[in-house]
């Protein structure tokens, strides 16, 4: 098993979230002064570079930048599949 974050009841089964659960997330973190090009997160939700290594570069940089919300937000991301990513960059924000 890798070392990403997972939301987990009691029991090994990891719970993939949903492009609908996450679209409004990521409104949310657009909202916020600063993030209108995707803040943090911006090679993954604007230029479409939706690979695992991707995403984990963005949330070493929001870590590193104190973005607390970025950094969530990419974990988040990364329990989703990379067509559920590609799904959420295509739907733009």
């Amino acid at each position: 098993m890798d070392d990403r974050p997972a939301r987990r009841l009691d029991c090994d089964f990891v719970l993939k979230p949903t492009v609908p659960e996450v679209m409004p997330l990521i409104r949310q973190y657009y909202s916020k002064s600063g993030n209108g090009a995707g803040g943090s997160l911006h090679i993954v939700l604007e230029d479409g570079n939706v690979d695992d290594g991707n995403v984990e570069f963005c949330v070493k940089f929001a870590k590193e930048s104190g973005d607390k919300d970025g950094e969530v937000l990419g974990n988040i991301l990364l329990l989703m599949s990379k067509t559920q990513r590609m799904k959420l960059y295509k739907i733009g924000f």
